[in-house]
C-alpha cells in the first residue's frame, strides 16, 4: 500500500513538472508569430506520452495550454479550439509512443501525423476563425514550419528519452 502510495505521489510530481517545463518552453522559450510558433514544449508532452499514455499526455498538455493562457496570456483571448488540438496532439504522441521502443523511426511517425492533421490542418483551422483569413493565406508558412518540426522533433524525442531519462531509475519504476 505504501509502495503504491509513492507511486502515485511521484507520478502526480513528474507530471507537474512536465506541465511546468512545457508551459516554460511553449511561453518563453518559443519564437512567435501570429501564425507560426516554433518551440520545444512538444518535449515535455512527448516525455509524458512515453511514459504514461495518450490519455495522461493529452490531459497535462490541455491543462498546460490552459495555465499557459491564463498565467502568461500571448496577446490573443483564450481560444478552446488549441487546447482541443492539444489534447490531440499529447494523445498522438501516446498512442504512438507509449509502450514500444522509442526510436527515430516511431518518433518521426508520431512528428508527421501531429504536424499534418493538428498542427497543419486542424490548427490552420482555427486561425482562421481567430483572424478571419482564408484557410489557403495560412497555409505556405505553416506548411514551412512542419517540414522543419517533423524532423526535429523525430530526432530529438529518441535523443532526449533514451540517452537521458531511461537511464533515471525513479522514473521507469512509476511508469510500470
Amino acid at each position: 500500500m505504501f509502495r503504491k502510495s509513492h507511486s502515485n505521489t511521484l507520478r502526480l510530481v513528474i507530471l507537474a513538472f512536465l506541465i511546468a517545463l512545457e508551459i516554460l518552453l511553449t511561453r518563453f522559450l518559443s519564437i512567435n508569430t501570429p501564425i507560426v510558433r516554433i518551440g520545444f514544449g512538444f518535449l515535455p508532452i512527448a516525455v509524458a506520452a512515453i511514459l504514461y499514455g495518450p490519455i495522461w499526455a493529452g490531459a497535462i498538455y490541455a491543462l498546460g495550454d490552459i495555465l499557459g493562457m491564463m498565467l502568461f496570456p500571448t496577446g490573443g483571448a483564450y481560444f478552446p479550439g488549441f487546447t482541443l488540438s492539444a489534447f490531440f496532439v499529447g494523445a498522438i504522441y501516446g498512442l504512438i509512443l507509449h509502450g514500444h521502443e522509442v526510436t527515430v523511426k516511431r518518433s518521426l511517425l508520431a512528428s508527421t501525423i501531429v504536424a499534418v492533421f493538428i498542427h497543419l490542418l486542424l490548427n490552420t483551422y482555427w486561425l482562421t476563425i481567430l483572424l478571419g483569413q482564408g484557410y489557403l493565406a495560412l497555409l505556405p508558412v505553416r506548411i514551412i514550419k512542419c517540414l522543419i518540426l517533423i524532423p526535429i522533433e523525430g530526432i530529438i524525442i529518441p535523443l532526449v528519452y533514451n540517452g537521458i531519462l531511461k537511464k533515471i531509475p525513479s522514473i521507469n519504476r512509476v511508469t510500470n
